[in-house]
């Protein structure tokens, strides 16, 4: 079970280090062949996305990689948890379901068994 939720928290940091880096890195324009949602959302709202996925990313990663502030990886799972239900929705009402979709439910579903595993680990 520990190994497994290892491999959660670092598919969940990769994840959302490297598409929350893209969104602050990036002008929005550049992100809209790549990410066409980005189309629904201002410049400031894209980056702040992207701020929040990188904090989660480090938060779903470093605190109990290092035994320092624990509870703060649960949380952090939660709150990507709940990206990817704001993520899902977007794509929802843009018909993007396929793959986007699916891959918000596939990260969902890692993010709250990480924040469950680590709640009761």
């Amino acid at each position: 079970m520990n190994t497994l939720l290892w491999v959660f928290q670092g598919l969940l940091t990769a994840v959302f280090l490297m598409t929350g880096t893209m969104k602050i890195i990036k002008k929005k324009e550049e992100l809209v062949g790549q990410m066409g949602f980005v189309e629904d959302f201002s410049e400031q709202q894209v980056k702040g996305i992207g701020v929040l996925e990188i904090l989660g990313a480090l938060g779903v990663i470093l605190p109990w990689a290092t035994g320092i502030i624990t509870w703060l990886t649960p949380l952090a799972a939660i709150g990507l948890g709940l990206t990817m239900v704001g993520a899902f929705l977007t794509h929802l009402r843009r018909k993007e379901f396929i793959p986007m979709g699916i891959v918000n439910i596939i990260l969902f579903s890692m993010a709250i068994f990480t924040t469950v595993g680590r709640l009761l680990g």
